[in-house]
This record gives structure tokens, sequence and C-alpha cells, in this order.
């Protein structure tokens, strides 16, 4: 069994409250977790109103299909126009 583990911090520039972070948040969460099948939560920064950290987490048997999911969510996230990637770290187990 291999576990990809994605990390990935955002800024979310057009948040203006803490109410517009948790749309867009909200909306990256469920779109990503319906079109990959993977867990996604928010595991940092959340009481700033501009900046997340979400983390993203696929398993699987083999380590060549756990970094296509984690590539193509990765490609997903960054195509949200509502959103900018700062910085992001994977890892397998």
């Amino acid at each position: 069994m291999i576990i990809g583990i994605l990390s990935v911090s955002i800024h979310i520039p057009g948040s203006q409250s803490l109410k517009d972070k948790r749309q867009v948040i909200k909306s990256v969460m469920e779109r990503t977790r319906n079109k990959f099948n993977v867990a996604i939560a928010e595991i940092g920064d959340n009481n700033l109103w501009q900046k997340a950290v979400l983390g993203i987490v696929c398993i699987g048997n083999e380590k060549k299909f756990i970094n296509q999911v984690i590539d193509s969510v990765l490609n997903f996230i960054r195509s949200f126009p509502s959103l900018s990637l700062i910085d992001f770290q994977i890892e397998l187990l």
C-alpha cells in the first residue's frame, strides 16, 4: 500500500474576510474530492483570511498511479482563477 500526501499553500487575493475564504476553500475542496476521489481538508492557516494550507491524501497499490493522481490534483488546484499557489510538498509513504 502506498500513501501519497500533497500539502498545498495557497493565497486567495480576492478574499476580504474568513467567510469569503471559506467559500473559495469549500468550492475547491468539494470539486477536488468529487473529481479525483481523494481525501482533502484545510490543515493550516485557519484564521488567516487570504491564505490556506490544504492537505490531500491518496491511497493505492501503485506508485505510478499515486503520482498521476497527485500531479492531476495539483494541476487542477492551479487552474482555479480565484487563488494562486504559493508552495506545495509531495510525500509518498
